[in-house]
């Protein structure tokens, strides 16, 4: 066993990805693929395989979708077409979501013109089409359609000379005219053997006026016919030759499919044969011409025989001949023609009809039996990255030509030798020189190189990676982990957990190395260093071993010039034997390969041509140049005229001439947008996926489509795709990508140049990037169509389709189904099994690139990242790492606070939605409800964790108390806070800008930490500074009385403007700096200090315009928000009023006041109005609307208190001013002009500053020599949390109004900055202040009322989680019970007091004094209470009149009433009395033996007349009062109940649950004694059964060291008991005091040791009433912004300070002023205890002392 560096020996094993040792059940093909023998592997690796079915049918007899020539239909149309639109779809969508394969249908033929369907070059692609069909397909692969026509003959591409020459001789015997072939065929001494081959009709028919090719065809295959068979007679000519010019194209088809196969392969395909009955007689029907091969003889129309006798040859005897020894399916159906019509619509349908229904079926069959679900791929993530390496590696291998020296080198080096230093061998060369294919080659044949030298009994092992190809392998931690994987997997090595930090992990693939032997040698071989990403400097190579164990080889490929690598080596390992460098080759050498290339495809170059070629490699003999060379010579035709420009000179020139080829053969926009595609997908695209795409995209299909009509669906040919594939083969090449074979280029170089040609415009990129987002988000699935506007010059689209077609545009477009599929995130197996399902990885790995190359914020943020499915499946699949990179790259992209907010949830979360990944919906809400407000966009992801959440968990929470886990970005600035002159916020929230006393003015990207711009003031030290309004201008006020202006986006320096101060500025010769400045839109103001004098300048030109004279010295500036006033504030509370564009004094006004100074100055725009207030917080509010006069409204007069205001704030409504002053805070209502709230600090704590929440219901403060940010709500004055700021005590905080975000500066010079939306946010949970002793639900309504220790009861709303009302006691609240309907409320205190309050209005309407209450009960028809008493008298009164009913003289504990009002039942000592609620009197009982104890008793639910009590004896009894016996007893096992917590009955009395305190969950069966053990996930603090007994819901605390250092120790578990199955599981990061659970719906309810509760419900198996329970409640509420939710006001009820009622002894005395209606009492009236009148809300000024020490606010005395 290998140990993990840093880890201990006794460490806990857990399961990690690849760590699964093989075993005999593993398969052959999964160790071959990690033992990496290359060549023990099929040609199609695991996974890479899709279901390709090819058609084959007879297309002739008329047109195909896109023609007008409507008389021509095919003999199979009506059944292709019916197939395509209504069977391969559902078809596809079978595959895709069961098998998590693609369903793809080849048929050549449709959307082809009638014209092509004779072209030889069709027929080769259909040929290689369906061999590659008959290899690849994992399923069904052939589909034979055959009705009554044979068809006609094929036209041969390429005679052989001496053969052509034979026909043309055997043609001009039998007198035919032979200039059709003399045209039409030439000659090409460039085929091996000289050939005949057909000329281009393109070339061909331009020489023809009014000829089809339909016409010459005809007359080729006649000749060709007669000849052939003259040949055949005469013995020239052998049969199996003359068949290829005398079959026709659907026996080729047929024999080659089904011809020479296993049974077993047989299987896989599948005939449908159509007969008509007496076709025969239906020979002069025009329309039949389609149905069956018609000559004319003699002007007459009849049958051709001959056709005819081959038809039934193929149809009659050759497939059944198959069937008879196989498995081949073949269905023949017999339609019989309408006497009159012949084969008519209505007969056809019929067929059709029938035919899709059983093609489906026989699909679905074949499918079922052939295929199996694969899940290997998708939960073995190191298996998939091994296949995905070794396709690329047996693809490569392919192209490698010829065995080189440097293949025989890297042999020699492979194989054992003898004793000395082992080093990595290193393969250096150029762009282009073949280091991946020559390394692909030594990587397929290291394995048998080894064999063969060192026996068959070794096994060695290798390992290759193809670097930067995938994710693992580009950086070097996931390339050691996947690479430590597979190594401990080949050694049988145990790790245990794989090292976290890479030099560890650096460590244990070292110590892995050493585990190879002589018999089990290793080989790593990495291509490409140079694509390393250079993270952890892996491009430094610290990582790689250089001195290798006897049995380890290393091979490595390197660029010779990139990021330094093949120097590095060289400086590693000083041997040059190491080295193998690719030159390019020698001329003669590539000519030499070139020329058995060409002969291998039988082909050549003459001499004459030969001359251009070596002129050619004489440029250049790169291998790709080569290649390329071969491509274009392979189409050289001796005839055509070559020269010197007939090749380029270099490999990017060739390219692009293969590409303008291949747009002159395939059309220009087919070609750049198929090949732009390819090229700008993240990972390329699949062969499906490209034809879907270019059948979404207009600009193609206006080209292919031409004038033509179109039919729904609309969908390019699929000929089109073969023949790019066909055109681009070698260069254009597959490999599998997460289980999908893909098209990627076969070099980078391909790429850069279809990049170059075809991604140059930005806005055809943009629109090429959005059609592929709208491909994967699924916009145009599901029939949804797409609309289609012809261009000029192009015929309307006409839909002659019965199908209908979505809605017609205004402008006349018309809308077509393009067919594309589904884009789920994972493809569901089993609705009701949601683990089990294939990832759609392509629509992981691409949809969220397109949407950010195509700006699409919105559908960023909203399909993919906020997307519950997508998050559920990555986690599911162990992918959360690449989620986090996923969010960080969309969040840099689109700066959206949310997708912060996100990342950091999810990384609090790692651990545990990890390991379980179904709570991760119940997660995520807890964290997100509480800051919905804030940050509202997360609504779109709370509505889809409540959408697919339940489908996992079953626990969906409605109310989260959880407080919001928060730091802030924090940034290093200096040393000391001293150094920091000033810090400001801008308009990016990331971005800021710190002014050091060194004259440096810094701009910072806080996250990144990363300077942006530097300014340095020359040598001046910085006094402030400020950015204009727009953040165009940076202002920066020096010692030097200078003003700097400069260009805050480019950091240069604009103007320098000089404040000069009058003769009143300089005392004792000393100089004064400037004071302070502000700016306006285009004005910059400043004064110096002790100045009377105001500098006023312009912004944009730099030059100093006047200067404002006022009375007494200047103290604050402030300009009116639209620019054109400026207010002065002065000495003695002066303020005077300028027109800031002229300078003009208009007004003064002072306060009455007048002993201080203007602090500062506030003008609120809105109502026009300006607020002075002065530096002791003294206030005054003048009305401006008459500018040169204002009118004093109000004066505070704050004097004579030492109380200096430190900072203000306007809130953003202007409905608020927030003062902060250094002992105190105080809030003015700005409507009524009054203090609405007034804090004070205790201990005369100073506060530091204070600020607004963006609503104005929260105040953030800081104070002085601490480090915590503190966060009150201004409604109830609790501290609702401290923020730690763990870098030191805040010395300043300032706030950023346009993002909502606060900066605090600590003493050790560290920047924070902090959301405020988000530690707002925590000021939306209610909290009581003491844990929840207490819950109580009324049977009614959406209410719960807590007890918590204190002396008041709350009221909550259970949607909201809000307080709304507080009961006040006369003392400590003990007992408290309700109505059914919630509407009365009994409590009772420690005094003895008891309270009857009406819920709603808050009245204590009733109030009785008297002896301690131990239980109150109250009975189910409300009215009559229990009043229970440990000491005295317990009575039973009536509720009504406060009325006794009887008492009780028996002291009873842990009492309940039974249901029908008849009994109250409880313990008293060892009996258990049931006594009569009318007489107060024991009417039953049972007694226990001497010494024994009842434990603990319930009632049964469903037959409250039947009580299950517990003994200390460990005996369980079942009691019926009625009776009064014992119905049963059941022995519990010995010591039981030693740890008995608690225990639940289900409703019919069968199950007891039992809870022990333990990690088990005790069932018992009540009817026969056993005892089941079911485990719990930790040891149960408190269990309760619902009230249906269909779940036990429990809570448990876990002993995980991560969970408790995350604040989570406990878990909310919901098990369904009839399964036993954790349907559910929440994580509690507070500690849970009470649990209760609601009685209709299961509803749970939970209170906190802080005194908050938190509320839950169980939705299993996705109840469509709690669903919509979860939708309307107030959390899931979606409000715009103009009509936000408002907390509601909470309300406070105070008790009656006298009792209505006394009780003494056994009677009671009743107040003459009770309200209930009561005979006179001769007794007494007691007065009860007054009270201080309460707190009112309503009241204005109230004064609150802050203790946040104790969180909380306490009134001052």
């Amino acid at each position: 066993m290998v140990a993990a560096p840093g880890q201990t020996a006794n460490m806990l094993m857990w399961s990690v990805p690849g760590s699964r040792l093989p075993s005999p059940r593993d398969s052959a093909l999964r160790r071959a693929a990690l033992t990496g023998a290359v060549t023990a592997l099929p040609q199609h690796l695991p996974g890479s395989r899709s279901i390709k079915v090819f058609i084959s049918s007879n297309p002739e007899g008329g047109s195909i979708t896109w023609h007008f020539d409507a008389c021509l239909l095919t003999d199979t149309e009506a059944e292709r077409k019916s197939l395509k639109e209504h069977v391969y779809p559902k078809l596809r969508e079978f595959c895709r979501e069961n098998y998590g394969l693609e369903f793809q249908v080849i048929d050549v033929y449709w959307g082809l013109d009638p014209e092509e369907w004779d072209d030889p070059e069709l027929h080769g692609i259909r040929m290689r089409l369906l061999e590659d069909c008959l290899k690849t397909s994992a399923g069904p692969c052939f589909v034979g359609l055959f009705g009554e026509k044979y068809g006609s003959i094929r036209i041969p591409g390429e005679v052989e000379t001496s053969e052509f020459e034979m026909i043309l001789d055997a043609a001009v015997e039998a007198q035919l005219d032979t200039r059709v072939l003399e045209e039409w065929y030439c000659r090409d001494e460039n085929s091996v053997p000289p050939t005949y081959y057909l000329k281009r009709k393109s070339e061909m028919l331009k020489n023809y006026q009014n000829v089809k090719w339909k016409e010459i065809s005809e007359e080729i295959k006649k000749v060709l016919k007669t000849a052939v068979n003259l040949l055949q007679q005469r013995g020239k000519m052998h049969s199996s030759k003359a068949k290829k010019y005398l079959c026709s194209a659907i026996e080729d088809e047929f024999e080659f499919a089904l011809g020479n196969q296993t049974a077993a392969f047989l299987k896989k395909c599948v005939c449908y044969i159509r007969k008509i009955a007496n076709i025969d007689r239906h020979v002069k029907n025009p329309e039949m011409g389609r149905y069956m091969d018609i000559i004319e003889v003699n002007g007459k129309f009849t049958r051709d025989p001959i056709a005819s006798e081959k038809l039934v040859k193929l149809r009659d005897e050759f497939i059944p001949t198959i069937v008879a020894s196989s498995n081949l399916r073949v269905y023949t159906s017999i339609t019989h023609c309408d006497m009159k019509l012949g084969y008519s619509e209505n007969v056809e349908n019929h067929y059709v009809e029938g035919l899709c229904k059983q093609f489906y079926d026989d699909m679905i069959d074949i499918i079922q039996s052939t295929v199996q679900q694969n899940f290997d791929i998708e939960t073995d993530a190191l298996y998939d990255e091994v296949l995905q390496h070794l396709s690329l590696c047996k693809m490569y291998a392919s192209f490698y030509q010829y065995r080189c020296e440097a293949l025989n080198l890297v042999n020699k080096y492979i194989l054992p030798c003898k004793p000395g230093q082992v080093n990595p061998l290193v393969v250096s060369g150029g762009p282009c020189t073949g280091k991946t294919l020559l390394l692909a080659k030594v990587a397929q044949q290291a394995y048998s190189w080894l064999q063969e030298e060192m026996g068959s009994d070794s096994d060695p092992v290798i390992i290759v990676r193809f670097l930067g190809t995938t994710e693992l392998s580009t950086e070097l931690k996931t390339l050691l982990q996947s690479l430590c994987e597979q190594l401990a997997i080949n050694y049988r090595c145990l790790i245990h957990s794989y090292p976290q930090k890479i030099h560890d992990l650096r460590e244990l693939f070292i110590n892995l190395l050493n585990e190879s032997s002589f018999h089990r040698p290793l080989v790593l071989i990495f291509d490409a260093l140079e694509q390393l990403s250079d993270g952890e400097e892996a491009r430094k190579l610290w990582w790689l071993p250089i001195h290798l164990p006897r049995s380890v080889r290393v091979v490595l490929s390197t660029l010779p010039n990139k990021h330094g690598i093949l120097q590095k080596l060289r400086c590693l390992i000083q041997n040059d034997d190491n080295y193998i460098e690719l030159p390019q080759r020698d001329r003669k050498v590539c000519s030499q390969i070139l020329k058995c290339q060409l002969l291998q495809v039988k082909r050549k170059v003459t001499s004459g041509q030969q001359i251009y070629v070596n002129e050619a490699l004489s440029k250049c003999t790169l291998p790709m140049f080569v290649n390329l060379i071969y491509h274009e010579v392979m189409q050289w035709r001796s005839h055509k005229d070559v020269d010197d420009t007939s090749l380029c000179g270099t490999v990017h020139e060739n390219i692009e001439h293969l590409f303008s080829s291949l747009e002159n053969k395939c059309g220009s926009r087919l070609v750049s947008r198929a090949l732009g595609f390819i090229t700008m997908a993240k990972t390329g695209l699949s062969e499906m996926e490209l034809e879907d795409v270019l059948s979404l995209d207009n600009y193609v299909l206006n080209e292919i489509t031409g004038k033509c009509e179109l039919q729904n669906p609309l969908r390019i040919p699929y000929y089109f795709i073969a023949r790019l594939k066909e055109e681009l083969c070698g260069y254009l090449v597959e490999r599998q990508v997460r289980s999908v074979t893909i098209l990627v280029w076969a070099n980078r170089h391909l790429q850069l140049i279809a990049q170059k040609l075809y991604l140059q415009s930005e806005e055809e990129v943009h629109e090429m990037h959005s059609i592929l987002a709208d491909y994967f988000l699924g916009v145009w699935s599901g029939g949804r169509g797409r609309s289609f506007h012809a261009e000029q010059g192009q015929v309307r689209p006409v839909d002659h389709s019965n199908k209908s077609i979505s809605d017609e545009k205004q402008t006349g477009e018309k809308t077509f189904d393009r067919q594309v599929p589904e884009q789920p995130w994972v493809f569901q197996c089993n609705p009701l099994e949601p683990d089990i399902f294939f990832v759609n990885h392509r629509k992981s790995n691409e949809l969220l690139h397109h949407l950010t190359r195509s700006e699409r914020t919105d559908d960023l943020m909203y399909s993919v990242i906020m997307n519950f499915s997508w998050l559920y499946t990555m986690i599911k699949i162990g992918h959360l790492d690449k989620v986090l990179s996923d969010i960080d790259f969309a969040y840099n992209y689109s700066q959206e606070k949310e997708l912060k907010f996100l990342a950091r949830t999810l990384r609090s979360i790692k651990l545990k939605v990890s390991k379980n990944p179904s709570s991760l919906s119940a997660e995520l809400q807890q964290r997100l409800l509480p800051i919905i407000s804030s940050l509202p966009k997360l609504r779109h992801l709370l509505l889809e964790c409540d959408k697919d959440g339940p489908k996992y968990c079953s626990i969906v929470p409605l109310h989260s108390s959880l407080d919001v886990m928060y730091s802030p970005e924090r940034l290093p600035l200096t040393s000391s806070h001293a150094q920091v002159i000033d810090v400001l916020p801008t308009s990016s929230p990331n971005v800021i800008i710190a002014a050091l006393e060194n004259g440096s003015i810094t701009t910072w990207d806080v996250e990144t930490r990363q300077i942006l711009r530097q300014i340095t003031t020359a040598n001046s030290a910085v006094l402030g500074m400020k950015l204009s309004h727009d953040a165009k201008y940076l202002v920066v006020s020096t010692t030097k009385n200078t003003l700097l202006i400069y260009d805050n986006h480019n950091s240069c320096q604009l103007s320098e403007v000089e404040v000069k101060g009058s003769k009143h500025c300089t005392a004792n010769g000393g100089s004064c700096f400037i004071y302070s400045f502000t700016l306006s839109i285009n004005h910059a103001l400043a004064w110096l200090q002790g100045s009377k004098d105001v500098h006023v300048i312009d912004l944009i030109y730099g030059w100093p315009l006047y200067q404002f004279h006022c009375w007494y010295e200047v103290t604050c500036v402030q300009c009116s928000p639209d620019g054109l006033y400026a207010f002065c504030g002065q000495y003695l509370n002066t303020t005077t009023i300028f027109l800031l564009g002229s300078g003009e004094k208009l007004s003064t006004v002072t306060s009455e006041f007048s002993g201080g100074y203007v602090k500062s100055l506030l003008i609120l725009a809105a109502i026009q109005e300006m607020v002075m207030i002065d530096n002791e917080g003294s206030l005054s509010v003048w009305n401006i609307d008459e500018i040169t006069n204002p009118q004093l409204i109000e004066d505070f007069d704050c004097r004579g208190k030492v109380n200096e205001v430190v900072s203000l704030e306007l809130s953003e409504d202007e409905s608020a001013i927030l003062i902060c002053k250094t002992f105190s805070i105080e809030v003015l209502d700005t409507c009524i002009w009054k203090v609405a709230e007034k804090f004070k600090a205790k201990r005369n704590e100073r506060f530091i500053s204070a600020v607004l929440s963006k609503t104005g219901d929260s105040i953030i403060a800081s104070m002085e020599h601490m480090s915590s940010i503190f966060v009150w709500r201004r409604d109830t004055g609790q501290c609702m949390a401290s923020l730690q700021e763990v870098s030191g005590a805040i010395v300043k905080l300032v706030k950023s109004n346009q993002h909502n975000l606060l900066l605090s500066l600590t003493s050790n010079g560290i920047l924070s900055v902090w959301d405020i939306d988000i530690i707002t946010a925590i000021s939306n949970i209610d909290k009581t202040g003491n844990a929840i002793q207490n819950l109580l639900l009324p049977g009614k309504g959406e209410l719960i009322y807590t007890l918590d220790g204190s002396e008041s009861v709350h009221k909550w709303s259970f949607n909201t989680g809000y307080i709304e009302a507080v009961f006040k006691h006369e003392s400590i609240v003990e007992n408290c019970v309700l109505t059914s309907s919630g509407d009365l409320m009994v409590t009772s205190d420690d005094k003895g007091s008891q309270y009857i309050w009406h819920t709603i209005s808050g009245d204590n309407i009733f109030r009785i004094n008297g002896q301690r209450i131990s239980q109150l009960l109250i009975t189910h028809n409300d009215q009559f209470v229990v009043s229970l008493c440990n000491q005295g008298i317990s009575r039973v009164w009536r509720l009504s009149t406060g009325h006794k009913v009887c008492n009780i003289l028996v002291p009873m504990q842990n009492a309940f009433i039974t249901y029908p009002n008849t009994f109250v039942i409880g313990v008293s000592k060892n009996k258990l009395l049931a006594v009569s609620l009318w007489t107060g009197s024991v009417t039953k009982k049972f007694c226990c033996d001497d010494g024994t104890a009842i434990v603990n008793f319930k009632l049964i639910p469903d037959s409250p007349d039947y009580v299950v009590f517990i003994t200390s004896t460990e005996t369980l009894f079942v009691w019926s009062v009625t009776e009064e016996a014992v119905c049963r007893r059941v022995q519990l096992p010995n010591n039981f109940l030693r740890n008995l917590d608690d225990f639940q009955i289900s409703p019919n009395g069968k199950l007891g649950i039992l809870s022990r305190g333990d990690d088990n969950i005790n069932i018992m069966d009540l009817h026969n004694g056993k005892l089941r053990l079911v485990p719990a996930t930790g040891i149960i603090w408190r269990q309760k059964l619902s009230r249906d007994g269909r779940y036990l819901v429990y809570i448990c605390f876990r002993n995980c060291s991560d969970d408790i250092e995350n604040g989570a120790a406990s878990s909310l578990i919901v098990v369904r008991l009839a399964d036993g199955k954790n349907i559910g599981a929440c994580t509690l990061y507070k500690t849970p005091a009470f649990l209760n659970l609601s009685q209709r719906h299961l509803n749970i309810i939970l209170g906190f040791d802080d005194g908050s509760i938190g509320t839950y419900t169980v939705v299993d198996r996705v109840d469509a009433a709690l669903k919509i329970k979860i939708a309307t409640s107030n959390s899931r509420q979606i409000f715009s912004n103009s009509s936000h939710h408002i907390r509601p006001k909470r309300a406070n009820f105070m008790c009656k300070y006298t009792a209505d009622c006394i009780w003494r002894e056994s009677i009671e005395v009743f107040a003459r002023d009770s309200p209930i209606t009561v005979s006179d009492s001769s007794e007494t009236q007691e007065t009860a205890p007054t009270k201080k009148q309460p707190y009112c809300p309503d009241k204005a000024g109230s004064t609150l002392q802050i203790d946040h020490k104790f969180q909380n606010f306490t009134a001052e005395s």
